[in-house]
C-alpha cells in the first residue's frame, strides 16, 4: 500500500516531542499515543497511533515504525533502533530534531536563492509560447506564412503545445529520471561519484555527505553502538551513493587492522583537512568526541556550498534566459532582413 513521507516539519515536532516525554518518564507507549494525539499532521497523527498500538502488542518501536512503509526516513529509524538498544533514545531524537530542522532552514535558503531565476526561465517560455500562438493566428487570419522564430516549425495552438512540450515535459523527465537513478544501485556505484566530480555540484553534494557522516558516527559511537553497524549506518546516513558503496570497503581494512584515518583515506572521498582531524583524534581515543566539536562547522561549510551552488544555479539561469532572448532577437531580427531583401528584389 502507497504509504507517503511525513513532513520534515512534523518529524521536528514529534522527535522534540517524544524526547521531552521520555526523558519526564512516561512510558514509550504513552509517548507516541500522545505525540500522535497532538500532531496536526494527520499522516504523522496516524503512523503515531498505529506505532502505539504496536508497541502495546510488544513490537519495539523500530518494527513498528518500519511497519509504517515509507512514512519515516530510513536514517531515522536506524537512529531509533540504536537508541533503542542502548537506552540514548531521548538524546538520539533531541539529535534528530536538530537534524531536520537544519534539513528544512537549508531546503528554505536554496529554493528562496533560486525561486526568482526559475520566474524569469518559465515566464520565457510561456511567452515564447504565446508568441507562437498568436504569430500563428495572425498568419491564420491574413492568410499568410507564419514566423518561424524558432526555427523548429512551430507555430500556432499545436505549436505552442508543442513547445511546452518539448521544454517543460524535459525538465519532469530530467528530474523523475535522475531521482529514479540515483535511488537505484546502478545510480549508487556510477552515477552519485560522477556528479561528485562536477565543479560546484559536486563540493556541495561532498559537504552535506561528510557533515552527515560525522554527525552519524558521533551520535551511534556515543550511543554506544560497536564500530562496524556505526560506520555502515553513517555512511548510509550521507544519502549518497559514493558514500554508500565505500563502506564495506572501510570497513574490511577496519577489520583487518587499518586505522579509521587509512581506512577513509583509501575511498579519497574525504579531505586531507578532515583526515587529518581523525587522525590526531584517533591516536588519542577521542574520534567520536572530535567529530562532534566539529560537526557544527561541517554543517556550516554545507550551508556555505550550497548557498554557492544556489547562486550558480541562478547565474546558469539567468545566463539561458539571457541566451534565448538573444537567440529569438536574432531570428525576428533574421526574419525581417529576409522579407525586406524579398521587397527590394521585387522592385
Amino acid at each position: 500500500m502507497f504509504n507517503p513521507r511525513i513532513r520534515t516539519k512534523s518529524l521536528v515536532i514529534v522527535c522534540r516531542a517524544l524526547a521531552t516525554m521520555l526523558e519526564s518518564g512516561i512510558p514509550i507507549g504513552k509517548a507516541f499515543e500522545l505525540a500522535g494525539r497532538k500532531s496536526a499532521d494527520p499522516r504523522c497523527s496516524k503512523a503515531m497511533l498505529e506505532i502505539a498500538t504496536e508497541l502495546r502488542r510488544g513490537l519495539d518501536v523500530t518494527e513498528a515504525m518500519r511497519q509504517q512503509g515509507h512514512a519515516f526516513p530510513e536514517a531515522m529509524i536506524d537512529l531509533v533502533g540504536v537508541g533503542e538498544q542502548t537506552g540514548a533514545l531521548p538524546d538520539i531524537l533531541k539529535s534528530l530534531a536538530g537534524h531536520f530542522d537544519n534539513s528544512i532552514r537549508l531546503r528554505r535558503a536554496f529554493y528562496s536563492a533560486i525561486a526568482w531565476p526559475a520566474f524569469q526561465l518559465v515566464a520565457a517560455i510561456l511567452v515564447v509560447g504565446l508568441l507562437l500562438y498568436i504569430l500563428g493566428w495572425i498568419a491564420e487570419a491574413r492568410g499568410g506564412k507564419p514566423i518561424d522564430i524558432i526555427g523548429l516549425g512551430l507555430y500556432g495552438s499545436d505549436g505552442a503545445m508543442t513547445w511546452f512540450m518539448m521544454t517543460f515535459g524535459s525538465m519532469v523527465v530530467a528530474y523523475v529520471g535522475g531521482a529514479i537513478l540515483r535511488r537505484s544501485l546502478l545510480g549508487q556505484k556510477f552515477f552519485d561519484p560522477l556528479v561528485l566530480r562536477i565543479p560546484v555540484l559536486g563540493g556541495c553534494l561532498r559537504s552535506f555527505a561528510i557533515a552527515r557522516f560525522s554527525w552519524s558516527f558521533a551520535l551511534t559511537q556515543q550511543a554506544g553502538m560497536s564500530i562496524e553497524p556505526s560506520l555502515r549506518q553513517s555512511f548510509k546516513a550521507t544519502t549518497n551513493g559514493a558514500f554508500i558503496t565505500a563502506a564495506p570497503e572501510v570497513w574490511a581494512r577496519v577489520r583487518e587492522g587499518e586505522s579509521l584515518h587509512d581506512a577513509l583515506a583509501a575511498t579519497r572521498l574525504f579531505p586531507a583537512d578532515y583526515l587529518s582531524i581523525v587522525d590526531v583524534a584517533e591516536t588519542s581515543g577521542t574520534v567520536p568526541e572530535a567529530l562532534d566539536r566539529i560537526s557544527p562547522e561541517l554543517e556550516a561549510q554545507a550551508r556555505r556550498s550550497l548557498e554557492a551552488l544556489a547562486a550558480a544555479l541562478a547565474w546558469l539561469i539567468w545566463c539561458l534566459v539571457a541566451a534565448f532572448i538573444v537567440f529569438l532577437i536574432f531570428r525576428i531580427f533574421q526574419f525581417y532582413i529576409g522579407a525586406i531583401n524579398d521587397a527590394l528584389k521585387q522592385v
